[in-house]
Parts: C-alpha cells; structure tokens; sequence
C-alpha cells in the first residue's frame, strides 16, 4: 500500500501473552507515569496486524551420552577456592548441577574443569554488593586470590543497572580494572517472578489506580509491574512515603519474601495524600493490596492467603530477566582460564538439566542444600512451573523457570552475527526506568560496553566449536491459535516523511525505544494499528 504524503503514523501496540487477538483500539490520552515521554493519542482507523510468533527463548540441548550424576564427596582442587553468594532462584538449576554440591563435588562437570566453587545464599543485594567491594579491595591491596568477600553473584538482569550503578561507583575508586563486569547468565525466569494483584486488575489495567504493592523496589520484580504501567499508559507513584488515588503506590520490603509476608499479614500504615504531585493535607490509612515476588513468595501467598493472581509475569515478558553473572574485571582476567572453565560447565549443567529429568531431580536436591529450605521436589515442581488452587480455590500460575546453555548465552548476547544484544536492551530498558523515577539515586548507570564482557563466553565458543545454525534459538508459534489475554496497549507517535515511505529523523529514537520494549516481551504477539492524516490530493493519496 502506499503511503499518504505527511503521513503522521499513530501506532498502538496491543500485546497479548502466548497467542494474538484481534481488537480496535480506543483512544487514550494521559501520562505514561514517567516512563517514557507521553505520546499524545489521535483518532484511527484500525489499517492491518503484524502477527509474531511466541518466542520461548530456549536453545535445544546439546546431548551429552555419557551423563552421571556427580557424588556428594567433596572435590580435592588445586585451584582457586570460588566463592558464590546466590539467591534462591530456580533459574540457577544448571549452575547447581554443574557443582555437584553447595561445593564443589568429585564427578560434577566443576570438578572435572578443576574448577572449586562453594555457594551461599544471600537474599540482601547490598550486601551482595559490599561483599563483591570487600573482595576487589584486598585484590587491589595485593592479595591475588582473596579468601574475603565473594567471587561472584548472580542476580536479575534487568535489575543489573541499578546494582552495577552503586557497586562501580565504589570500586572505580579502586580504578577502572576492578569494576563489576557481567560475563555471561545461568538462565532465567520464565513466569517465577511475577506481579500478582486482585483478577479485577488484570481484566481492567486502570482499576489498579489507587492500589498498593508491595516490593523490593528498584529490582527486577519491581520492573516487570513498571513495564506493565508504561504499557498501558498508568502512572507510578516512586514516592513510598505518600499515597496517590491516581497511581500505582509502593510499601518498600527488604526482600521479595517479606514483601509476600506484608500481603499475607494485611500490612497497612498511614500516609499523606498527594494529588497530581502536590499535598492535599488529607492523611489516609493504606493497606497493602498486591505484591511483586517470586518462589518461594508466590507459593507462600497461595498457600497463606489466596486472593492474587498473576497479572503479568517473565512468562510473558520471558526476555526481561535473565539470570547473569557478576565477577570482578581484574580477577577474572588474571584467571581468564578458571573462568572460562567456569563457565563450560555451567553450560553442560545447563544441557544437563534440560535433557534429564535424574539431573533436575539432582538440581533440586542440590538447591534443598543451598538454600536451605523445602526439599528436593518443591524446588523441581517451581522449575517446571504448576497452576495451583490458592487457600480461596482460585487457579494461580506459580513458578517457572528456565537454565541456559552455551547457545542460550550466545543468542542472549548478541555474540552470534545477525544476532540482537537482547541483555543490552533489557539493560537500558530498565536502566532507564529506575533514572527517570529516581534521578536522586540512579542520576546515572554505566553503560552496557562498560559492563559486559562475552570474552569468555567467545572463548568457550571457539574451543567447542559452536555452530549457531545447529543450536538456534527458535520461535514457537502459540499451538492454539486462541488470542491471549491482553497486557498492554500503548499509543506511539511514528511519523514518516512527508510523501515518503521513509522514517522522519525524530521517529529513530522512539523506534529504537520500541524495538527494546519488544526484546523484553519476548513471549508475547503484538498487533499493531495505525492511520494517516488528510493533507495531501485524494488522487495522489
């Protein structure tokens, strides 16, 4: 078709999770919260869809024949001793598997790459910060291998920005070579995190205006509820002091478990009521009514109280949070060999547990260690995922997760060519957010050269001779056909030039800030609208 001279494109996204429906559009004006900048809406005519198939993320696994499972005798390693503070976090399955053990155990791919890692869980990202400084300072005081603070973390990805920010603050003090630096991801979330709220939210995203969650703000759960607003154009009340009728509020939590606890007990407190940003003088009561979390979370306000369901999760944004990993520059570049070792065998852990159900099952047992809590089939059960009836007989989605192996990371980094750099989208997409709504805090964040180094992921690569063709991370069409449930619409201003099938120079940007809003929501389909103006000859037009 062509396109009419001045044409001014509006375009409206309809993002709808697993399968596409078709819809008109209504015209909506109002602030995008201070996501994005606002684009004014205009009256349309629906012209078209773009159906895109559901993308699961996934990488077929590697076949590995001759796959034992590890023994539970600790390993006798020359190397370095490698400390790991780790969440509770079924996305870090193969990680666990590939180490046999909380340390490192005789038969585990770690032990047969000379590799000694022992794991701890710590739930505080800031002091999975200070252990991470605490580490480099005795590094850069001369002690080549630190037996103080910790090697690495693994947290959200899309978390990543805002933790990067603080923590290189402090060690780009000790100089640039002792900054944190992403090397690669263990796997990701795929539905275990989620925002859960009343149905009445899901059914009718406006509804939520006025309502309270509960969080660990700033962090990855925290993000999926802010993509949900600037999807659908809601405002964000960042202030966890005031209460605003017309926005999403926030009770901060200091970790995603008390965050479900301050649901379950029926937290409230008193706050001063705030009207598009000024003080009405009116003090209200406010109760907490919604909650962002993940397993254990989840299933803890299922089983304890019922009444949320998952408004919108990393099943459907499946490319939002993928689980990296985070060492310092200089010792890992001085032990480029350890690392890269490191890593091989968290990608056999990865196939592993993809293509074995014993190996999962050993992951689990494994996690029970780490984490210190459950067993060995709660974890296993959350990994896969399940649709569970809450304590009011309401059917809730809870877990999911997913492990990465050498493909999955190649794909995810953008080290394959033609590949997108989907972690770089997710960095700044969210990275972004946390900046506009907290400038005091987040003035700035790096940006992801600074960050990442696929050196080593490049490395394991070549010595295994990776062919991007035979482990191809493929789109999976929705088997039903049927539409999913909508979760976002958003108006767009796309103009093109007058006349021309041709972008104007102003739509670049804001192309460029959809593209990376798509990459996150990986697992959805999206229909997409839009219309022309008047100006120009009918016979022309």
């Amino acid at each position: 078709m062509k396109i009419k001279p001045a044409g001014k494109v509006a375009i409206l996204l309809l993002v709808a999770g697993g399968a596409l429906g078709i819809f008109r559009w209504m015209n909506n004006s109002g602030s995008l919260g201070g996501l994005v900048p606002e684009a004014k809406s205009q009256s349309s005519m629906e012209v078209g869809k773009i159906e895109l198939p559901s993308i699961s993320g996934q990488a077929p696994p590697v076949p590995i024949t001759d796959l034992t499972m590890p023994s539970t005798t600790a390993v006798k390693a020359s190397g370095p001793k490698i400390k790991w503070l780790v969440w509770a976090w079924n996305a870090q399955m193969g990680l666990l598997f590939a180490n046999g053990g909380k340390s490192t155990t005789e038969g585990s791919f770690q032990a047969k790459n000379g590799v000694n890692i022992t794991f701890e869980r710590q739930d505080d990202a800031g002091k999975m910060q200070e252990a991470l400084v605490t580490f480099a300072t005795s590094l850069s005081r001369g002690t080549t291998q630190p037996d103080v603070g910790t090697h690495f973390v693994t947290i959200m990805g899309d978390g990543s920005a805002t933790f990067l920010a603080a923590v290189n603050q402090n060690l780009e003090k000790l100089g640039p070579e002792y900054r944190a630096k992403i090397i690669g991801a263990a796997g990701f979330s795929r539905g275990e995190d989620k925002f859960m709220g009343p149905a009445t939210w899901k059914q009718s995203p406006a509804s939520s205006k006025g309502g309270v969650v509960a969080g660990y703000l700033r962090d990855g759960d925290w993000n999926i509820a802010q993509k949900w607003l600037g999807d659908n154009q809601l405002k964000n009340n960042p202030n966890e002091k005031t209460y605003d009728p017309d926005a999403l509020n926030w009770v901060a939590a200091n970790d995603y478990i008390e965050a479900a606890e301050k649901y379950i007990t029926g937290y409230t407190e008193e706050r001063e009521v705030v009207k598009n940003g000024k003080k009405t003088g009116v003090r209200k009561k406010i109760k907490v009514d919604a909650v962002v979390t993940w397993t254990p979370g989840d299933v803890n306000i299922a089983d304890k109280k019922g009444g949320l369901i998952s408004i919108v999760s990393t099943k459907e944004y499946s490319a939002q949070m993928p689980c990296v990993i985070i060492g310092i520059d200089k010792w890992c570049r001085e032990n480029r060999s350890v690392v890269e070792n490191m890593l091989e065998g968290i990608h056999k852990g990865g196939d592993a547990v993809k293509q074995s159900a014993d190996a999962l099952r050993k992951a689990g047992e494994i996690a029970t260690s780490v984490y210190g809590e459950k067993d060995a089939s709660y974890w296993v059960r959350y990994y896969v995922g399940a649709k569970e009836k809450d304590r009011g007989g309401v059917d809730v989605e809870l877990g999911g997760s997913a492990v990465n192996n050498l493909a999955d990371n190649m794909y995810l980094f953008g080290c394959v060519p033609g590949s997108a750099n989907t972690f770089g989208a997710v960095y700044t997409v969210f990275g972004d957010i946390v900046k506009n709504q907290y400038p005091e805090i987040v003035p700035s964040y790096p940006p992801v050269d600074q960050i990442l180094d696929t050196s080593y992921l490049v490395a394991v690569a070549k010595k295994s001779n990776f062919n991007p063709e035979a482990n191809q991370v493929k789109p999976v069409a929705s088997s039903t056909g049927k539409p999913g449930a909508v979760i976002g619409k958003r108006n767009w201003k796309i103009e093109f030039d007058s006349g021309r099938a041709s972008f104007s120079g102003s739509a670049t940007q804001t192309l460029d800030a959809l593209l990376r809003d798509l990459l996150v929501a990986g697992n959805t389909t999206v229909e997409i609208g839009g219309h022309t103006d008047s100006v120009g000859n009918s016979d022309a037009n």
